[in-house]
């Protein structure tokens, strides 16, 4: 595993063996769903792990675990605040910084996952220093990462692949390795961003590897293995997303899946945070992703699509579900709601 620490009470680098346990998640201010997909994606894969949540005045995004500040979160066992937004840019904003300061009087530590280091912030910095606490950045790669070599490994690979970014790639490969350990597969959920890094406890955060470096890095998250042994690596951003292809290609270069997953939020139109930008269609994705992928493993296949259904009621998302496997030919679920298409898609995954 490659998760690094950064323990500014010990002004050192160390590997990180665990993450400070239970998590305070910190909502900031934030309006959008789909900035707070690391807040979700913890209560989802790791609730034993979340005290609870702290919002500021104008949030509007809830995570229905209870509120609390950090004074309250501490005396009920928490031992960090998990910074569980990511905005655009992945920076600390200034108006976070008064409340992440009271986090760090009241005992928490402070987890983060966002681009910007919490170290850049001389208001954290002091007061961690002052206060003997931690500054804990997951978000931040090893050194020693090679460049890519095209080399085929041993073991097998599915990767998860979308149409846009923050609808579903890390939840559809956890929930298919779960379904993988269910049939007694040998896996690994191999995590490529700071939610799933979270939840896991390692895993390489792709979005911060320098480009040149991207392939090796999934090479180096995903090693050789058993004949029969899967790796499910987490996906990260779309080819077709203007601001965010080039992780994507990198990861699917390197990872050298042997098959993928298009996951897809059906009634989105545009790329998130890029207005004007329309999504493109699943069978583009399918496409375009094969093309490319085979460059690396001649071998690669779709093996269906995972929908991301959480706003559709139950007899509306199964139709559509059911509608597009016919019309596409392959199965298509949406994990977190199972049944017999979730089923179908792990047969074809396994096939």
């Amino acid at each position: 595993m490659f998760l690094q620490t950064i323990d500014h009470a010990a002004g050192a680098d160390a590997r990180l063996q665990s993450l400070p346990q239970p998590y305070l998640l910190f909502l900031g201010d934030t309006a959008e769903a789909g900035f707070a997909k690391t807040a979700f994606g913890l209560r989802d894969w790791a609730a034993d792990k979340c005290t609870g949540e702290y919002a500021l005045p104008g949030a509007t995004v809830s995570t229905g675990l209870p509120a609390l500040n950090p004074v309250q979160a501490h005396r009920a066992g928490a031992r960090s605040l998990l910074i569980g937004v990511a905005n655009s840019g992945g920076v600390l904003a200034d108006n976070w910084l008064p409340a992440l300061v009271e986090a760090l009087e009241a005992g928490l530590d402070i987890v983060s996952g966002l681009h910007m280091r919490l170290s850049e912030s001389p208001v954290l910095t002091e007061a961690a220093a002052r206060l003997g606490r931690r500054l804990i950045d997951v978000r931040h790669p090893p050194r020693d990462i090679p460049v890519g070599t095209g080399r085929k490994r041993s073991g097998k690979r599915l990767l998860t692949v979308g149409t846009d970014c923050a609808l579903g790639k890390k939840y559809t490969a956890l929930a298919v390795a779960r379904a993988f350990a269910d049939r007694g597969i040998a896996n690994d959920f191999r995590a490529t961003g700071q939610t799933g890094i979270m939840i896991a406890g390692g895993g390489v955060p792709m979005d911060a590897v320098v480009s040149d470096f991207e392939a090796g890095a999934a090479e180096m998250l995903s090693p050789d293995a058993a004949p029969d042994h899967w790796d499910v690596i987490e996906g990260q951003g779309s080819l077709f997303h203007p601001a965010y292809a080039a992780v994507s290609m990198g990861l699917l270069h390197g990872s050298q899946p042997d098959c993928i997953i298009v996951c897809h939020h059906p009634g989105r139109m545009e790329m998130l945070g890029t207005p004007g930008y329309a999504l493109p269609s699943v069978e583009e994705v399918i496409d375009l992703n094969l093309r490319i992928g085979s460059r690396t493993n001649a071998a690669i296949r779709c093996a269906g699509l995972s929908f991301n259904t959480a706003h559709l009621g139950e007899a509306e998302a199964f139709a559509l579900m059911e509608a597009e496997s016919q019309r596409l030919g392959m199965p298509v679920a949406d994990p977190i709601r199972g049944g017999a298409a979730f089923n179908r898609l792990i047969d074809r995954c396994l096939a």
